[in-house]
Order: structure tokens, then C-alpha cells, then sequence
């Protein structure tokens, strides 16, 4: 009886709590010096893992959660050329709780990543709820494989037009640092076109998601 009794008592305070949390999950936070900008506080935000069975669901989560990653590019520097080349850049989806599955950079052409991208656009980015407050709860490794992340492989092209206003929304709201950026440096909005995906968030190595099946992914 008691067990019951306290079983519903944590069912009630759940449904009492699930409305805050929602309202925590899509209010910007508040960042150092007082500004807000939409950044996920991994400590006390980030919304809980969705089911690892389901691997597209999975990994735009990780893609969403994520504020930057690991781009690799072919190298063009005579020293390194035609080795790969990674480098850590800044990125965003989409406003918090408005992910669109697609990974925006902000570029300028004096970056060495962009000088490759120039003569491949071919690339690969990573990113790993390693940079979150996950793995470091549980205990887990940024190497094993329960530290979520995943692997996306295209292209690197400018956004058009039409994409801008929400690529530039999408990236300043998180980084807005970026709004000071020197304007000389000739910064461009780009992104990555996904062609290939791999998500490592269990053992039995990765497992393989269609662009279909990821960009089908819709959250309540």
C-alpha cells in the first residue's frame, strides 16, 4: 500500500512538473553579463536522450543539442595536401526547440577549412553529447559509445536567399557573440547538404540513417 501510495504521489508531482520543464526547454537562458541567447544550459536544460533504437531520432536530437562540432576537410596546404583536416567550428540547427536537422556555419574565406571547401566541398562533421552535461552524468567517456554522437557526411555550399534570414536567426541566437565578428573578414552563411549519416550511441558500432529518415524526424 505504502509503495502504491508513494508511486502515485511521484506520478502527480511529474504531471505537475512536466509544464515548467517545457516552458524551461524552449525559453532562451540567460548568458554571462546578462544577455540571453537561445544556448542550451546542458546542466539544467537539455531535454532526456530519445529512445536509442531509434537511431534517426537519435541523431537529430544530437544535432539540435549541439552548438558546435568537429568539420574534416581535405587539405589543400602543400604540406598536408590531400590529408584530412579538422577543426572545431560553430554551428546551429535551428532556434531552441526549432531544430530543422540541418547544420548552419558561419564562414570566412580566410579560414583554412574554407580554403578546402573551395577545391572539395566534401566534409564530414561530428558532433558528440560529449560537449553537453550527458556523458558527464552518467559517467560516460566521450569515446564510448553510450556518449552519444554522430557522423555527417556532404557538402558545404552558401545558403541561397531564401535560407538566410533563418540560417543567420538559427546561429546568432545561440552564438551572438558572432553579431561583433569583424565585417573585413567577409563572413558568409553556409551549410552542410547531408548525403550520409552515422549515429554511434550503443555497441555493435554505428548504425546507418537515410537524409529521408532524419529529416522525417518530427518532435511533439
Amino acid at each position: 500500500m505504502a509503495g502504491r501510495v508513494r508511486g502515485s504521489a511521484r506520478a502527480l508531482l511529474a504531471a505537475l512538473l512536466a509544464p515548467a520543464l517545457v516552458a524551461l526547454l524552449v525559453t532562451p537562458a540567460r548568458g554571462r553579463g546578462g544577455r540571453d541567447h537561445g544556448d542550451w544550459d546542458a546542466a539544467v536544460l537539455l531535454p532526456p536522450l530519445p529512445p536509442r533504437e531509434d537511431a534517426a531520432r537519435v541523431a537529430r536530437f544530437v544535432a539540435h543539442v549541439c552548438d558546435w562540432g568537429a568539420l574534416a576537410t581535405v587539405a589543400t596546404e602543400e604540406a598536408v595536401r590531400g590529408w584530412p583536416f579538422a577543426d572545431v567550428l560553430s554551428l546551429s540547427d535551428g532556434p531552441p526547440g526549432a531544430g530543422s536537422g540541418v547544420p548552419y556555419l558561419y564562414l570566412s574565406p580566410l579560414q583554412q577549412a574554407v580554403s578546402h571547401l573551395q577545391e572539395n566541398p566534401h566534409a564530414t562533421l561530428t558532433m558528440s553529447l560529449a560537449q553537453t552535461d550527458f556523458c558527464r552524468k552518467h559517467g560516460y567517456d566521450p569515446q564510448s559509445p553510450l556518449c552519444a554522437h554522430i557522423i555527417l557526411a556532404g557538402t558545404v555550399t552558401k545558403v541561397n536567399e531564401t535560407e538566410v534570414d533563418f540560417a543567420k536567426r538559427s546561429l546568432f541566437i545561440r552564438h551572438p557573440e558572432m553579431k561583433t565578428w569583424p565585417s573585413s573578414h567577409n563572413w558568409f552563411f553556409a551549410k552542410l547538404n547531408i548525403t550520409n549519416i552515422w549515429v554511434l550511441d550503443f555497441f555493435g558500432g554505428p548504425k546507418i540513417v537515410t537524409p529521408e529518415e532524419y529529416y522525417n524526424v518530427t518532435f511533439q
